[in-house]
């Protein structure tokens, strides 16, 4: 290997550093980086273990930048959603297996989703997939009128043109749920909903479907809730200032479902002894082995390809319209915050 100077520490290096390390133009350096056509073996093997000395990695942003590609696909999430975190996670994976790179934007109390979507456009994003956008529906017609739009987990009615739907059969999810209450002997079933957001009507319609199959239609029961932990606690509150308590709970998500346990906990009401509790995501705060709690899980990796591959498909011109709405089986997972009801 030719003798060459180091780069400055600090510098990143450059594909001219990279050709001066190995002994070869900057044509073959660029040959090889790239995979392309052109190089023998053992060319490539000089480069890139020149490149392993100095850290030289190729600039896929500038690149993309000269094609007037961005291959980014833009990725607007809820940072206070645990089943947003591991759909993030899966989202990486799944872009980076199809050649494309993920762009983050955060919605917080302090940073709504207009501002989360507008700096993804101003990122270059080809498209945009947009976890449980709660926008109306009129503003997801005007971003796909823009670039392409997946909206993962919630139900667009009516359907937008240009705009994908990858989400998780909300309502079955809820049936499992009171199936596997009613099967330990549980009547006294309460769901503590969600509301206004994205999934909380496909559940509640599944938990009065479910409860009415089940011959428990006089003892359906809607606590008010939410997303959030302190949703669930307040909920679970309500519930125990009730001389009437259930025997399970139904909460509206894990998050939710934590608040109830830390209520219950705090007012020493024992789980499963006394109430049963289910969560719906399978995020990992339900698999925790201080939580461990039965859930109803949703397919992450699944949904997150077909996010992608529906996302990809707009951006290069091979979707077509007829498949535009994804839904997915959810299942449940059994775990240690279920039991059959005390027999007093």
């Amino acid at each position: 290997m030719p003798s060459t100077p180091e780069v400055p520490d600090g510098k990143r290096p450059t594909l001219t550093d990279l050709a001066a390390r190995a002994g070869v133009s900057t044509a073959l350096a660029s040959i090889v980086m790239r995979g392309a056509k052109g190089a023998s073996a053992a060319s490539r093997e000089r480069v890139q273990q020149a490149a392993r000395e100095i850290g030289y990695r190729p600039d896929t942003r500038a690149r993309l930048l000269r094609s007037n590609r961005s291959h980014l696909l833009g990725v607007q999430f809820d940072l206070q959603q645990p089943f947003h975190a591991d759909m993030v996670e899966a989202l990486y994976a799944a872009g980076e297996s199809a050649g494309y790179q993920i762009a983050l934007s955060a919605v917080a109390p302090s940073r709504g989703e207009q501002h989360a979507v507008e700096t993804l456009l101003t990122d270059r994003c080809e498209a945009l997939i947009l976890l449980s956008p709660r926008v109306a529906t009129a503003r997801l017609a005007e971003l796909a009128a823009r670039l392409p739009v997946v909206s993962v987990a919630r139900r667009v009615r009516p359907r937008v043109a240009g705009v994908d739907v990858v989400r998780t059969a909300d309502d079955e999810g809820a049936r499992q749920a009171v199936d596997h209450l009613v099967a330990l002997g549980h009547h006294d079933i309460v769901h503590i909903d969600g509301g206004r957001v994205p999934g909380a009507a496909e559940r509640r319609r599944g938990y009065r479907t479910a409860m009415s199959r089940h011959g428990l239609a006089d003892r359906v029961r809607l606590i008010p809730g939410g997303l959030t932990e302190e949703d669930g606690a307040a909920a679970a509150r309500t519930l125990l200032a009730d001389a009437s308590r259930p025997t399970a709970v139904l909460a509206f998500n894990d998050h939710c479902a934590t608040g109830v346990l830390d209520a219950f906990l705090r007012a020493r009401v024992g789980v499963p002894d006394e109430i049963s509790v289910v969560g719906f995501d399978d995020s990992h705060l339900a698999r925790l082995t201080h939580i461990d709690l039965t859930t109803v899980g949703q397919e992450v990796p699944r949904m997150a390809r077909s996010a992608v591959e529906r996302a990809i498909a707009r951006v290069e011109g091979t979707a077509t319209d007829g498949d535009g709405e994804i839904v997915i089986t959810p299942h449940l997972v059994t775990r240690s915050t279920t039991a059959a009801p005390r027999l007093d």
